[in-house]
């Protein structure tokens, strides 16, 4: 459990990191903070609770992504400004690390196992970028069809 907490800290500081990095120093950082904090929480639950990897990858940048869409119309900003920052403790960095190496070591089969596996985790990390982005697509058109009815 005390593992656990370790890695949410480590992964609100690192969504801080990078925030700053870009250039983000005013309220945001603390919405980035808790934003990063909660989409590796989702991950841990996910996987604490027996599901993979990609399941976990896949709800949690789905949350992040959701995240992001809504305190981004709240706070006025755009809403990369805040999902980049907030899905850094979600990117596979000892897998790519891993990929790399064997690449350069030229241990050619081991380069392809780890290679598969980071597209896997890319993959579950766009699937639910891309999913949150067309449900708050969706929403928004929905809404505004809504309030243009002639009835209202």
């Amino acid at each position: 459990m005390r593992f656990y907490v370790i890695q949410t800290v480590m992964g609100m500081l690192g969504s801080v990191g990078f925030a700053v990095l870009f250039g983000i120093y005013d309220r945001k950082l603390g919405v980035i903070a808790l934003g990063g904090a909660a989409g590796w929480v989702v991950y841990l639950a996910c996987t604490a609770s027996g599901h993979s990897m990609f399941v976990g990858l896949f709800v949690a940048s789905l949350f992040v992504a959701a995240l992001s869409e809504i305190l981004a119309r709240i706070l006025k900003t755009p809403v990369i400004l805040l999902l980049v920052p907030m899905l850094i403790p979600e990117i596979p960095g000892g897998d790519l690390y891993y990929t790399m190496y064997h690449l350069v070591q030229g241990h050619y089969t081991e380069f392809g196992s780890s290679s598969n596996q980071v597209l896997v985790e890319a993959g579950a990390i766009a699937l639910g970028i891309i999913l949150a982005s067309h449900i708050a697509r969706f929403a928004g058109s929905v809404r505004v069809h809504v309030f243009r009815h002639p009835l209202w």
